[in-house]
């Protein structure tokens, strides 16, 4: 599920398993369709 959040004076979305932020609730919802709430793979 995508969570509306405000930051910074912004709305932002949240997907709940990983905790990352889109600043488009679609980008938001298609990320979380394939999230596997792992820390993602850029960071080290």
């Amino acid at each position: 599920m995508v969570v509306q959040t405000e930051r910074d004076d912004a709305t932002w979305y949240e997907c709940e398993q990983c905790g990352m932020l889109f600043d488009e609730k679609q980008d938001a919802a298609q990320h979380e369709d394939t999230c596997d709430a792992e820390d993602p793979s850029y960071i080290q």
